[in-house]
């Protein structure tokens, strides 16, 4: 038997109290080359921009410049109308990224701390980017960003 969950349980989940709560002002790392195996895992690549509310700086701990998400429908809570911005700190193509809630987080092992890896690509991937060529001190933008609560668990 397959477990499927209602549109209000995956509501809920992305909601403040699931995964817009766990990474309510939290931050997103820019990474060139492929991910890590696990978000559990220590990060690799070269840093290439921290993704935060206008681009400014960003501490761990602080809600201050953290990202912001909007209110979930049908199981998906998407980016709130904030400007995600970073500027670029290396010259490389981006490959991956890791979401982070608000917790500090030093970017080793970790299997308690909340964070989401995935892909970059210009066109089908985890987050898709209108240049993933990134320019040391160039702004990008992430113009749109989701999570997806699936139906089936």
């Amino acid at each position: 038997m397959t477990i499927k969950l209602s549109t209000g349980a995956r509501n809920l989940l992305a909601s403040s109290n699931g995964l817009s709560g766990m990474f309510a002002d939290g931050v997103i790392h820019i990474y060139s080359g492929p991910q890590p195996a696990s978000p559990d895992n220590a990060v690799t690549g070269t840093l290439l921009g921290v993704v935060t509310k206008d681009g400014l700086a960003f501490v761990f701990g602080s809600p201050t410049n953290g990202l912001t998400w909007a209110a979930p429908a049908n199981g998906v809570v998407s980016k709130s109308t904030d400007n995600w911005q970073f500027d670029g700190l290396a010259a490389a193509t981006a490959g991956w990224f890791r979401l982070m809630g608000n917790p500090v987080d030093n970017l080793g092992v970790s299997t308690t701390l909340p964070r989401i890896d995935g892909s970059i690509g210009v066109t089908g991937a985890d987050l898709n980017m209108t240049n993933i060529a990134i320019a040391i001190g160039a702004p990008n933008t992430i113009d749109a960003f989701s999570l997806t609560v699936p139906i089936q668990a």
